[in-house]
Parts: structure tokens; sequence; C-alpha cells
């Protein structure tokens, strides 16, 4: 984390602006990019590639630092667009896995997230109004199988004789 980062977070400077952002993306739609901020930005990636986020009320609640194996996301957009309103209606529907990228930006510079992207996974959410509430969680460590690998015949031949 860069130490300018750090003093955004510490004390608030007012020559240096938080900007927040979302990337979520649909399978077979154009990603839906939005950030924190009355003006859209341009901004670049971790994989160098430029692209505009559209401002947004956005309001993000980061998951607490916990051992409790399932941690999540929980955002608001109010006033969204009508394509990201029936995009995400879309996927909520299907009950795909939607991936969604949390990026924080300075407004003094806007060449790398200054924090290495958060990945989650959609798992539910809802349009009340005007506004949308989204709940995006980390990998569910809880439900993960232990081995992960199977062991059949296949894989270990000397089962068989077990």
């Amino acid at each position: 984390m860069t130490t300018l980062l750090n003093q955004v977070y510490a004390s608030a400077p007012t020559d240096a602006v938080l900007i927040q952002t979302l990337d979520i993306r649909v399978s077979g739609e154009e990603p839906v990019l939005v950030c924190s901020g009355y003006s859209d930005i341009t901004a670049t990636l971790e994989t160098s590639e430029e692209v505009t986020f559209e401002a947004g009320n956005l309001i993000i609640t980061l998951p607490s630092k916990s051992d409790s194996g399932q941690q999540t996301l929980n955002f608001g957009i109010w006033n969204a667009t009508g394509r990201a309103q029936g995009i995400i209606e879309a996927a909520l529907k299907s009950g795909a896995q939607v991936p969604i990228v949390y990026r924080e930006y300075l407004a003094s510079d806007l060449s790398a997230p200054q924090i290495s992207p958060l990945p989650f996974i959609m798992v539910g959410g809802e349009f009340k109004g005007i506004g949308l509430q989204i709940e995006a969680s980390y990998y569910d460590i809880l439900n993960t199988r232990w081995p992960r690998q199977i062991y059949d015949s296949n894989n270990a031949p000397g089962i068989k004789y077990l």
C-alpha cells in the first residue's frame, strides 16, 4: 500500500480523494463499471487496460477481517442506469456466478489501483425502488471439500485392493 493511501485512510486530507470502484462482469454482456463520485473517470486496470467507470452513488461495506470463513461485501448503487439494472437483474434471475472486482484509486493517480483488486462472487441482491443492494462473497472455505482430490481407482490404482 502506498504512503499516500495510508495517509488518506488515517486523516482524509482534502487534496487526496479516494475513489472506490466496482467491476461487475456478466457473461455475454458488457461489463458494468461504477465508481463513487460525481463524474466519470478513466482509469487503468492492473492488466494495463484503460476503462471508463460511470459515476454513481456507491455505498460499500467492506467485509470484516475475521476467520469466519464467509466474508461478504455489501454494496448499494442508487440511480443505477437502465442498462446496468437489466444486466444485473438477468444475472440474479439466472443464478449464474457473477464476478465482481473491487478496486480503490486515488483521484491524483488513476494509473493503477492503489490496493490489489479484491475479487468477489455475487451471492444475492435485490432492487428497492431506484436502488440496488448486492451481496458478494469471497471464496467459501467452510463448504470446501477436504481433501479436494477424490482418490479412486483411476488416479490411485492400489485403492481397489483395500
